[in-house]
């Protein structure tokens, strides 16, 4: 049996696997960086009374499959976590201190979708999302080669 959470006046289950990219998706999540925003995502999430199951920080996006109480709307918890992890961002890694109100790390968009009872496969795929893309970035270069023989 599936253990739900409560509220004062619900009994909730709400997972969503929500995708992200940074500004016209520059590679820019790595090394130091990602560390950080690891860590940075799960406290955000959790003063939203909200929780990461699954994630994954890739070099252009951010999947995470992340539950969510009712009484939130997702809209406000993903708002939430761009735009408090960009100022984190600004802070740690670009030498900003105050006046973040330019600060735009994050695209304006999201990709969300509701898990719901297909949350095992939902998990299997954010975890092994990053495997699959190499196997397709390699397929892709032997693809685009030309033949031994000169043929193309």
């Amino acid at each position: 049996m599936k253990e739900y959470q409560s509220l004062s006046h619900a009994k909730w289950d709400c997972k969503y696997h929500v995708v992200f990219i940074p500004k016209r998706r520059k590679k820019k999540i790595y090394g130091a960086l990602r560390r950080h925003l690891g860590d940075v995502f799960h406290e955000l999430a959790k003063q939203k009374e909200s929780q990461i199951v699954e994630g994954h920080l890739h070099a252009d996006h951010v999947h995470m499959c992340i539950s969510i109480p009712p009484k939130y709307a997702v809209s406000n918890v993903v708002g939430y976590i761009k735009g408090k992890s960009a100022i984190s961002i600004a802070r740690n890694f670009m030498g900003r201190k105050k006046n973040f109100t330019e600060e735009n790390f994050w695209a304006r968009g999201y990709f969300v979708s509701t898990v719901g009872l297909d949350e095992d496969i939902v998990r299997r795929y954010i975890r092994d999302q990053e495997a699959q893309d190499e196997r397709l970035e390699q397929l892709n270069l032997f693809g685009n080669r030309s033949s031994p023989s000169g043929d193309s």
